[in-house]
Order: C-alpha cells, then sequence, then structure tokens
C-alpha cells in the first residue's frame, strides 16, 4: 500500500490548518453560508437534511487496519457510533458538528487519510477495481496508476474550478468491476496483442445522474509515459470548452455528445501534441517510486485446495453458503479474496458500526496482510486471506453480524442515503431496500434467483446507480408522495448497458409484487444456467413489461 512521504503529510497538513481558520471564521460569522459553501464543499463538507455530513477519501478503496479503527474512533466521539461506505469507496458521517470537522480532519491526517476533493467541482477521489493486485484475471495491478493519477490530479491549479466534478475509474482486468463507463474517465489496462506492451484505453464522456450516457472510447492505446499528458489534454479541453452556463450540462458527457466523440478527440489529440510528454518524462520515475509501494505481498507456497475449509464446510451449512458467494477466486494458490457483505438482512445497505469496523480491522491485520478494500456496491474486501483461514474468520463475522453470505445476489442490494439524509432527495431509499431484503431473505430462494443486482437511487442525481441495475429503482416525489419507477437491463460491467423503464411508478408498498411479477417470467422462461441479465437480453424488454403491467393497473 501506498505511504505518505514528507509532501502528502505536510500539504493534508496544511489543509487541515487552513479548513480550520475557515471552519472558525464561519463560527464567528465573518464568512456567510454562501461563501463558506465552496470552501467547505472542497474539503468534503456538505450540508445535508439534518446535519452537515463529512466524505473521507479512501484512494482506490484501500485501508489499512489503522486508518479503519481510526474511522471508529471518530464514528464514536463525533458522529452516532457508525460510518456509510459509498459507491466510490469512500466513507461517510452523516451527523458531525461544524466545531468538531477540524479536529475530525486532523485525527484522518494522523491516519494518513483526508477529505480532499471528495466533493465540489474538481477531480474526485480516483477508483479502481476491488480486487486490484489479487484477481486471478488481472493484466496488471491498477493501484499505482490510480495513485499516480491521485497525486497529479490533488490540487492540480489548472483544475481546481472545473464547471462540475470529474471522476476517474482505472481497471486492470478484461472484467470490469469499476464502471468504467459511468466514469468522466476510464482508464483500463490493457496488453497490446502484438508487442505484448502494457498501455491504457481510455474512456471518456461516461456518467449516470439525469442524462446517462455510456463512455466512448477517445483512445485505444496509450503507453505508459503518456498517460499524464494525455489526462490533462482531456481535462483542458473540457475546461475550455465545457458548459458553466447551466449546471446540468456542464459535465463531460454533455461537451461529448452535444460536439461529438469524434471532434472531442480531435481537440484532444491536437492539445495533446501541443503538450508534448517531455514535461512529464519525470513522472515515470514517480510512477516507479509508487509502483514500489505496491509491490507483490510475501505470499506462502500454499496447495490450492484447503482441506481443513473442505472439512468445515461439510459441518457447516452456513459457511458453505458463504464460501460459494463471498469467496473470490486469488492469483496465488491457497488463497481467496473474502468480501464481508455489509447487506445483513433488513439492515441499510453500506452502512458499518464501529465495533464493526474495529472487528473488520483486526481480520484484516492477523488474517489480510493488514488490508482491506472498500467495493464500490458498499461491501469490504480482505483480499489476501489463506483458505485455511476462512472458518476461523467466519466465526468471527457471524458473532458480529458480518456473515450474511449474499454478495451477487438480488440482497446485495446497492442504495444511496436517499430522503432520510440527503437534502436532494426526492424519496426515501433506505427503508425500501430494507423491504426488499426482508422480502428475498430466504437463502434458498436466493440461490434459486441467481446473479442479480437491485440498486437504488432516492433521486434523479443516480447515487445508487439505479440506471446500470440489472433490477433499478427510482424513487421521485408525485403529486406530494413517493412513486418509485422500475427500470430492467442496466449492466455495469464490461457489457454496459442503461436499463429499460417498465412503466408508471408504484408506491413503495407495491414494488416487492412488481420485482415478483419480474422475477417470475425470468424463472419460467430462463434456459439453463442463464442468469436473470442474460435472459432479459434474450427475452427483451416485452415479456417483463406485461408482467409488471398488471400491477401498474392495479394502481391506475
Amino acid at each position: 500500500m501506498y505511504t505518505y512521504d514528507e509532501f502528502d503529510e505536510r500539504l493534508v497538513r496544511e489543509r487541515v490548518a487552513q479548513f480550520a481558520s475557515q471552519v472558525e471564521r464561519r463560527l464567528d460569522g465573518s464568512l456567510s453560508e454562501e461563501e463558506f459553501r465552496p470552501l467547505r464543499l472542497k474539503n468534503g463538507l456538505y450540508l445535508q437534511l439534518h446535519a452537515y455530513m463529512l466524505r473521507i477519501a479512501v484512494p482506490y478503496g484501500t485501508l489499512r487496519s489503522k486508518q479503519l479503527r481510526q474511522l471508529a474512533h471518530i464514528a464514536d466521539v463525533y458522529d452516532r457510533g457508525y460510518g456509510h461506505f459509498t459507491t466510490r469507496q469512500n466513507l461517510q458521517f452523516n451527523w458531525p458538528k461544524l466545531k468538531d470537522v477540524p479536529a475530525i480532519l486532523s485525527l484522518l491526517a494522523d491516519a494518513e487519510m483526508h477529505c480532499i476533493q471528495t466533493s465540489g467541482n474538481c477531480i474526485r477521489n480516483v477508483t479502481a477495481d476491488h480486487f486490484s493486485g489479487v484477481a486471478h484475471d488481472e493484466i496488471e495491478d491498477p493501484r499505482p496508476v490510480a495513485e499516480w493519477i491521485r497525486q497529479w490530479s490533488s490540487l492540480h491549479p489548472e483544475f481546481d474550478w472545473l464547471g462540475r466534478k470529474f471522476k476517474i475509474a482505472v481497471s486492470g482486468a478484461p472484467h470490469d468491476r469499476a464502471v468504467l463507463k459511468a466514469h468522466d474517465v476510464g482508464v483500463r489496462i490493457l496488453r497490446d496483442s502484438e508487442t505484448q506492451e502494457i498501455g491504457f484505453q481510455v474512456l471518456v464522456g461516461g456518467g449516470l445522474g439525469r442524462t446517462p450516457m455510456e463512455g466512448k472510447i477517445l483512445r485505444e492505446f496509450l503507453v505508459r509515459e503518456q498517460l499524464l499528458a494525455y489526462l490533462e489534454a482531456v481535462l483542458r479541453v473540457y475546461n475550455l470548452e465545457g458548459r458553466r452556463d447551466n449546471k446540468y450540462k456542464a459535465r463531460i458527457k454533455i461537451l461529448t455528445h452535444e460536439i461529438g466523440i469524434d471532434v472531442f478527440r480531435a481537440k484532444v489529440e491536437a492539445e495533446f501534441a501541443q503538450i508534448g510528454t517531455a514535461s512529464f518524462a519525470a513522472d515515470l520515475e514517480e510512477f516507479s517510486r509508487i509502483a514500489a509501494h505496491f509491490a507483490p505481498s510475501a505470499y506462502e507456497n500454499l496447495p490450492d485446495v484447503s482441506r481443513k475449509l473442505e472439512a468445515a464446510q461439510a459441518s457447516d451449512e452456513e459457511l458453505a453458503r458463504f464460501v460459494e458467494h463471498n469467496l473470490y477466486r486469488h492469483k496465488r494458490k491457497g488463497y481467496a479474496a473474502l468480501t464481508i457483505s455489509l447487506k445483513a438482512i433488513g439492515a441499510a445497505p453500506g452502512d458499518a458500526t464501529s465495533q464493526q469496523m474495529r472487528v473488520i480491522a483486526d481480520l484484516a491485520e492477523k488474517y489480510s496482510l493488514d488490508e482491506a478494500r472498500v467495493t464500490h456496491m458498499q461491501n469490504i474486501v480482505l483480499p489476501d486471506v489463506r483458505l485455511d483461514d476462512v472458518p476461523e474468520i467466519f466465526s468471527i463475522l457471524r458473532e458480529n453480524g458480518l456473515a450474511t453470505a449474499n454478495v451477487g445476489l438480488i440482497t446485495d442490494i446497492l442504495c444511496c442515503p436517499g430522503l432520510d439524509y440527503c437534502a436532494l432527495a426526492t424519496a426515501r431509499s433506505i427503508p425500501l431496500a430494507q423491504t426488499l431484503s426482508r422480502h428475498f431473505a430466504d437463502p434458498s430462494k436466493q440461490k434459486e434467483i441467481g446473479d442479480l443486482n437491485i440498486k437504488i437511487s432516492g433521486c434523479i442525481n443516480a447515487c445508487g446507480h439505479h440506471h446500470v441495475g440489472n433490477i433499478g429503482i427510482l424513487g421521485l416525489e408525485k403529486k406530494g408522495a413517493e412513486s418509485y419507477q422500475i427500470t430492467i437491463g442496466g449492466d455495469a460491467s464490461e457489457n454496459f448497458a442503461l436499463g429499460e423503464l417498465l412503466g408508471p411508478g408504484l408506491p413503495a408498498e407495491l414494488v416487492p409484487e412488481a420485482i415478483d411479477k419480474v422475477l417470475a417470467v425470468y424463472l419460467a422462461q430462463r434456459q439453463p444456467g442463464e442468469t436473470f441479465i442474460e435472459a432479459y437480453r434474450r427475452l427483451g424488454l416485452a415479456p417483463f413489461k406485461a408482467a409488471f403491467k398488471e400491477v401498474a393497473d392495479a394502481v391506475a
């Protein structure tokens, strides 16, 4: 993992002191809320429906055990004993007091953490595949590239006040686990089929929200020394030509759509040629320095199969189910990446108590080379677990309400905070997620349905990624009541797709019945081994829409 050097440490400490002064001036009235707003946003501080919300950066989702413990400590002292893990691999505290924020930032700095650029119109937290460095299908670990981009983009003077927020994701595997095509810029590591050289494919113009769009290929292949200069060119073109008269049309996806990808590409290539790579040549040395922090771990030479784990599974049905759904194939024999679901039946998706954070920290320290990962699906991964240790880990997880065996299943629901917290929301999302979780709680039913994700947003801004849910749910206000639109067919993987609307919005109490109708079509008409998304692509929207209409007509 990356470790701060003297420059990182000084930058973060200076920023803490600067914001502490700004908070002091807001509290004594020297700064109005209008003056304070852009300053607090640049430091990850939102004013939500009931209180401030502080968003902590977790670059590419990677945490040390000491960092998790520090987050737990902050949750106990300055919040309400829990934190919320987000779809951008960050963590949010929902109840901090303004006067306490400087103290929180100082505690974060003690653990090599910060809130810089987790909000505001700037380059946000760089995200990555949560199985980075350990995935069996990986071409190259994307974390050094993500850290390289993070350092380049942090407080970049030219891009500190963009027209809108800007999000970058990096993946190093053919299977996309970072939702590249839903980002302003997606960077895919690939290998040239002829020369075998490692390079990058660059995608641009993706995004969800009120105008969902799929990212398009901007450059098929860049060598490593070209990457930062090329990103610089992309940001310059966007910064100069993107809309600033209308915040709803200020994203790079709108610019690329309005002028066309070919015109946008020509502008970027011209800027890239003007920049050249000479000014970035020294960054290859910096990349090598960064990459050294991510050198492969000192793995043991282990057999491919754990007899200890096999024997434990044979006598524990819950453990067997956990192994089936929550373990992912590691690149090294005898190891696995273990996902801890933060989606216990009836729980608020993505929430973890301070005690649970400490438990995960202890497990990471003892069993996973002192490392944990936040996923964009709002779960936590222990990336380097010996198969022999899985029974002991599972036992501890079970004792602490963290052993839910549902990763990738219908109760592994992605969900934004919604109207329970967010000032932008138009409907509640957490209560609906909890209802659906209970509705599909039966493990045998979940297994029968198979791979399927539900994603819920409480407003059109789509923080719950509903557009790319196999089943997506959007909560809106309609005539003073909450109404939920349902889409199906969304896909966040390399087979990226936006969901299609089934029909008019429904009241929350009818959403489970509507989903039951949709699933009945799937279960009746699927072919052997076919997942929900595969069946949808074969059958098309019509049979699902007809089933949904039975519920919608009853409402009408």
